[in-house]
């Protein structure tokens, strides 16, 4: 399949009428029809999600599942609103890129227009095989908060950090991961950091603030959370390192919904396979700035930030955070010898769909380089999403201030590695 488990394709939950027509496919074809020619292209591209009981409203998979959204369907696509898919691929080739080819658009569109035929049962591909709400695949290991948070019914609800423990025994490498919400409704977002084991037991107290007496455990990563996301399964070879009797410590960001709810969240990994030998490591970071300050009215202000590499690494993912004044997001990688190359390009950023982009081939950026993040924001009336175009913005954890974060993930480079081209 073309789409990686941490792309997410969810979507369409009202049907659409009227939607202009794009080219369609060859009338010596004929129509389109379901089995055929439709359902490679969803279970390609969609059904990731849109399947029982995950995040998406409503199954793809079937024809009768389909069939009553049609309409709606071929307008999302025709839109390019679905598959969600942000970034410009014209700028650089990402191995989870999810946005249909005009001739796959073309396909559903003649199929939608033709009436929605079905087709032959004997022409229907293969359904995929899912595990059961997961998207990395049944897990090897799943870590589960000890106790349910309540969230009540109305109000601000502070962030709330809670431990919990993996119980390894020895130093354990994962080849995916991923956090499952325990009611998605009420989570906004989950930072989740993997801590040493320096002789403090998690327990099942809901803290205010990170406990700075922990050691985060360098390179080790687990899994948060933000809407729509699925999990991350790493390329063949690369792997993340839990060491011994790692706990989690996860920053909650829950929401109210207008009626009381219970939340007990779960991680789940996948053990690695791949020989010691072979293995390389995951890592990455962020690129922060909490000092801005966006001005009123203004529909591009521009935020920067930026780290210098201290060691050669691979650029392999990268994920823009802003809220709903976000505009565009842009990552530079800045070369020692002053070269630059432009790593990721999303000119129409969207704060419901938080995507983590993988390089196709990945940068190799030698020690000394500096990888820059450059952010707009539109806090103008324009931005339709913009809860107060008077006020000015700076850093803040709710979802009317503003974040400027740049997430990226990297892959350590083998001990041979030299230039930018091997």
């Amino acid at each position: 399949m073309r789409v990686s488990t941490t792309l997410i394709v969810v979507g369409m939950a009202a049907v659409v009428l009227g939607v202009g027509s794009v080219a369609q496919v060859d009338a010596g074809e004929g129509t389109p029809t379901f089995a055929k020619d439709v359902a490679p292209i969803l279970y390609e591209n969609c059904v990731s999600c849109h399947r029982p009981n995950h995040l998406a409203p409503m199954s793809l998979i079937t024809y009768d599942d389909a069939r009553p959204w049609a309409r709606a369907v071929k307008a999302k696509v025709v839109a390019r609103e679905m598959p969600p898919w942000g970034a410009d691929s014209s700028v650089r080739a990402y191995r989870n890129d999810a946005s249909l080819s005009e001739r796959e658009i073309e396909t559903i569109v003649a199929w939608v227009d033709g009436g929605a035929p079905k087709g032959e049962q004997a022409d229907l591909p293969t359904v995929p095989h899912f595990a059961e709400g997961w998207s990395i695949g049944e897990p090897d290991l799943i870590f589960t908060m000890l106790e349910p948070f309540e969230v009540p019914a109305d109000g601000t609800v502070p962030y709330s950090y809670v431990t919990v423990p993996t119980n390894l025994q020895s130093d354990t490498w994962i080849s995916a991961h991923e956090f499952r919400p325990g009611d998605r409704r009420v989570l906004h977002h989950v930072i989740a950091q993997v801590l040493e084991d320096d002789g403090q037991p998690a327990s099942a107290e809901v803290k205010l603030r990170r406990d700075r007496s922990r050691t985060r455990a360098q390179g080790a990563r687990i899994g948060g959370y933000v809407p729509n996301r699925l999990g991350t399964v790493y390329e063949e070879g690369v792997a993340v390192k839990l060491p011994a009797g790692a706990d989690i410590e996860a920053q909650m960001h829950y929401t109210t919904i207008g009626e009381q709810a219970t939340d007990q969240s779960s991680w789940g990994v996948v053990l690695a396979k791949t020989a010691a030998s072979k293995r390389r490591q995951a890592g990455g970071g962020q690129v922060a700035n909490l000092m801005f300050r966006i001005e009123p009215g203004n529909p591009s202000y521009e935020v920067r930030a930026s780290r210098t590499i201290d060691e050669d690494l691979y650029l392999d993912n990268m994920m823009p955070h802003m809220h709903v004044r976000g505009r565009s997001a842009k990552y530079i990688v800045k070369f020692p010898d002053g070269r630059e190359e432009v790593a990721l390009w999303v000119p129409n950023y969207d704060f419901n769909w938080q995507l983590r982009y993988q390089l196709e081939k990945p940068i190799f950026m030698p020690s000394g380089s500096i990888l820059e993040a450059v952010f707009t924001y539109d806090n103008s009336s324009n931005n339709r999403f913009n809860p107060d175009p008077a006020a000015e913005v700076g850093w803040g954890d709710q979802t009317w201030e503003e974040m400027m974060l740049g997430y990226y993930g990297t892959v350590e480079a083998p001990e041979r590695q030299t230039t930018n081209q091997e």
